[in-house]
């Protein structure tokens, strides 16, 4: 069964630093370009990363540029988001995604397996 799985959200103060990461499972992810997404409560949910299959591209929006980092581990059939700098509006559902191919997108319909999401909350 294919499964993505998110873990490493949680409750930080405003400057603070998380490192969520994303565990794939049911098949083989190295040729899969993958994301981040994130939904605030009452808000569509946003792109935050992508990353290609082979970590050669890589996206971010502009509100986490500077502060965030997407990589990935295809041995270990993992990808990670490193966020540092955190602010109040980054507090949102973090979801992980993947594609059936291995170029990035950045839109939400462009991609075909998701996780169930992981919490983040930043105190001001």
């Amino acid at each position: 069964q294919v499964q993505l799985v998110e873990s490493g959200g949680g409750l930080v103060q405003g400057g603070g630093s998380l490192r969520l990461s994303c565990e794939a499972s049911g098949r083989s992810w190295g040729n899969y370009a993958m994301g981040w997404f994130r939904q605030a409560p009452g808000k569509y949910r946003l792109i935050v990363a992508a990353i290609s299959w082979n970590s050669d591209s890589t996206f971010y929006s502009d509100f986490v540029k500077g502060r965030f980092i997407i990589s990935r581990d295809n041995a270990e059939n993992k990808m990670y988001l490193q966020m540092d700098n955190l602010k109040p509006e980054d507090t949102a559902v973090y979801y992980c995604a993947a594609r059936g191919v291995s170029e990035l997108e950045i839109g939400e319909w462009q991609y075909d397996y998701w996780g169930q999401g992981t919490q983040v909350t930043v105190s001001s």
